[in-house]
């Protein structure tokens, strides 16, 4: 037969005379049961009747960082490629720009100086037969100053200069004169626009037949087509110059480097920034989330000890007063159950007294707390406690101890009286208790530190101390660290606890003072 997990139902009836129904599966631990035996989480119900389910977790600051970071670092890749593309590529058709300019100014220059009306008309050689098979002695030297400026050009690989019929009539390398030219579309074009045709190519492999380098080019070379247009407008010759700029090689990578530490500069810049904003948004979310799940068992707990206070104050009144008449009896084991009664009719009235607590709002009046003379009054009130747990209460007051805090009387009394309460459970079998009362100055207070030699927790237990309903105690309810937490916190303190098993616990309580109370 399948195992059912029992789930208790309490109706407590509310002073109204309706019943509140307090089985929460959640908090009781119950989990439903099905037809394979296995125990599987029961939905509960809210206050409409409607059944909801467990929203899924969603790690905002986790998915964040994957998103963005895939999305700005593929667009930082692009832009920073873009850019240093369109950087090259500028200053590669800037520097083809200049050497056409200085190729064309050479020409105009030479034409003047030799006094020859148009020099552009004169380059070709075979010309000069129709001359009478001579060419000027102005000519020649005109034309060989040019062709000596145009060979000289720094990182030059190639000159070839092509005449209207597509054959080279001159070049830097000899060997190519007289030769036709191949498909060429850079050729054509610069013929048939007369503007200048620049062209990139990567690698060191020469593509057409004109192109016989003396020295092969290292990474790259740039194809330049410079049109010389003659007096009338046309273009009779086209000067094809191919290059390696080297030393704007190197000036092309720096730019290109800049531009990407640039770019990964301003991508890790916005990705920190957008982290640390959605970094607080998530911690605040958090915190958020913490004050919804602590008003809600708050709620709860207030429900429940309203229920319960009305329901069983009157009814544990009257077994006590019975416990309290049976005491008066000479027959000593029932005095010794009367007495049982009573101590446990007390342990659940201090349960409602907490719940109650725990529940209430707390008001922000605050007023100055003599903050040893509450301490003093509280391990007065554990003497006969101390005594009989075998505890050890080391204080060494100082004269004049009289720090002036900022609380409520009867919190901070509420709150000493907690930490001391569970210091003396967690020594069952004696121990000792030493306390420290000492000013701070980062933040301005007073600090409280309650150290036990008791049994200690575990990293667990430490981690969920100040959870709601959470304890280890097998008489405990859950609710006086977390309400100790919320007065603390209530009143501009703060609580925190050190623990190891088998060690001891230290607790530190952390008052805040205002130059009004000093």
């Amino acid at each position: 037969m399948a195992a059912r997990c029992p789930c208790t139902l309490i109706q407590l009836q509310r002073p109204t005379g309706n019943f509140l129904d307090v089985s929460r599966p959640s908090l009781l631990g119950c989990a439903g049961s099905h037809p394979d035996g296995q125990a599987r989480p029961r939905h509960v119900a809210g206050r409409t009747g409607a059944v909801t389910t467990p929203a899924r977790s969603f790690n905002l600051l986790r998915w964040f960082s994957i998103v963005s970071l895939a999305a700005l670092v593929p667009v930082g890749a692009l832009s920073a490629g873009i850019v240093s593309h369109f950087v090259s590529e500028k200053t590669l058709q800037r520097d083809a720009a200049l050497t056409a300019q200085f190729i064309q100014n050479c020409l105009a220059v030479e034409g003047r100086r030799s006094g020859i009306r148009d020099l552009a008309r004169r380059l070709d050689p075979r010309a000069d037969a129709d001359r009478g098979g001579l060419a000027s002695a102005a000519v020649l030297e005109a034309r060989g100053a040019w062709f000596d400026h145009i060979a000289s050009l720094p990182d030059v690989l190639l000159v070839n200069l092509f005449a209207r019929d597509g054959r080279i009539v001159w070049s830097t390398n000899e060997s190519l004169v007289g030769m036709p030219a191949t498909a060429n579309p850079e050729l054509e074009e610069a013929f048939a626009t007369g503007d200048d045709v620049a062209r990139r190519h990567a690698g060191q492999l020469a593509r057409r037949e004109e192109q016989r380098f003396s020295v092969q080019p290292s990474e790259f070379f740039v194809e330049t087509y410079v049109p010389l247009a003659s007096g009338e407008g046309d273009v009779p010759f086209v000067l094809e110059v191919y290059k390696e700029p080297r030393d704007l090689l190197q000036v092309i990578r720096t730019g290109q480097l800049l531009v990407w530490l640039t770019t990964a500069a301003g991508v890790v810049a916005i990705y920190l920034g957008l982290f640390s904003m959605i970094r607080r948004a998530s911690t605040l979310l958090a915190q958020q989330q913490g004050q919804l799940v602590e008003a809600e068992s708050q709620v709860f707990a207030g429900e429940m000890a309203t229920a319960l206070a009305h329901s069983l104050r009157n009814p544990l009144a009257s077994v006590r007063s019975s416990a309290e008449l049976a005491l008066m009896t000479d027959d000593l084991p029932v005095r010794k159950n009367a007495q049982d009664i009573i101590t446990q009719v007390d342990f659940l009235t201090q349960w409602i007294r907490e719940l109650l607590l725990y529940s209430r709002p707390l008001g922000r009046d605050t007023e100055a707390v003599d903050l040893c003379a509450v301490l003093g009054n509280v391990l007065d009130s554990f003497a006969t406690a101390f005594e009989r747990a075998g505890v050890r209460v080391k204080w060494d007051q100082p004269a004049g101890c009289r720090p002036l805090v900022e609380g409520n009387v009867s919190l901070v009394t509420q709150a000493l009286h907690s930490v001391v309460s569970n210091a003396v459970e967690s020594m069952p079998r004696g121990g000792e208790m030493r306390i420290d009362v000492h000013q701070v100055q980062e933040p301005p207070g007073v600090e409280i530190t309650v150290s036990d030699t008791g049994v200690g927790m575990s990293t667990q237990q430490l981690a969920s101390a100040f959870r709601p309903f959470n304890t280890t105690k097998a008489h405990g309810l859950g609710v006086g660290l977390p309400m100790l937490k919320r007065a603390m916190e209530r009143f501009g303190g703060s609580v925190s606890l050190s623990s190891a098993e088998k060690v001891g616990t230290q607790v530190r309580l952390l008052f805040r003072t205002e130059a009004r109370y000093v």
